[in-house]
């Protein structure tokens, strides 16, 4: 399977860097200089090698120059260029706890009980941190979104193909976090207080 590690987002200075959005947790090995990228633009199979002749961060973002990327036109011209591995290429993790995104998508969610509740479609990252979006059993689409925190999700077995989830009184309910609703419910509660 293929995994995005960064995608080219734009040029930099006239000397051929590029800005790149990270998706990888260990940047300092994958854009190391002398590594070897394999990247391919959005919706094209074939991949094209950059090997990396230098890296930095500025201002939290990571600089690439690459061999052969000598000028800010070449470098316009990779703009959205995505740079990939392979799933076989990565280590296992040395921590029970951890997990890639690509081995919890397609797992069963049951409850604590047994009962089923649907299966990870994604795992998004969020500023407040890591959400399982998941698809109801039965349903082509919408999603549910649970927050990948130890309160809710009491275990992970890749080998079984499962994720057990203890989520708080409504969170499963199609209507949760939905304030319209409650502020009708609101409203309606002070208009017959003043009758």
């Amino acid at each position: 399977m293929e995994l995005v590690v960064g995608r080219v987002a734009k040029s930099h200075g006239i000397k051929g860097e590029l800005v790149v959005e990270v998706r990888t947790d260990e940047p300092e090995d994958r854009f190391a200089v002398g590594s070897v990228l394999r990247g391919r633009k959005p919706r094209e199979s074939t991949l094209k090698s950059y090997t990396v002749e230098a890296a930095r961060d500025h201002s939290g973002r990571l600089l690439l120059r690459l061999e052969g990327v000598s000028d800010r036109g070449d470098a316009d011209a990779l703009r959205g260029t995505l740079f990939v591995i392979d799933s076989s290429e990565l280590e296992p993790s040395d921590d029970p706890d951890e997990f890639y995104d690509h081995e919890l998508e397609g797992l069963k969610v049951v409850l604590t009980d047994g009962t089923e509740v649907g299966s990870v479609i994604e795992v998004l990252h969020s500023a407040a941190g890591e959400l399982l979006s998941i698809r109801r059993t039965g349903e082509t689409s919408g999603e549910l979104l649970i927050p990948f925190v130890a309160a809710i999700v009491t275990s992970v077995s890749i080998a079984d193909g499962v994720v057990v989830i203890e989520p708080p009184e409504g969170l499963l309910d199609p209507d949760f976090g939905d304030k319209s609703n409650s502020d009708n419910s609101n409203s309606d509660n002070s208009n017959s207080d003043n009758d």
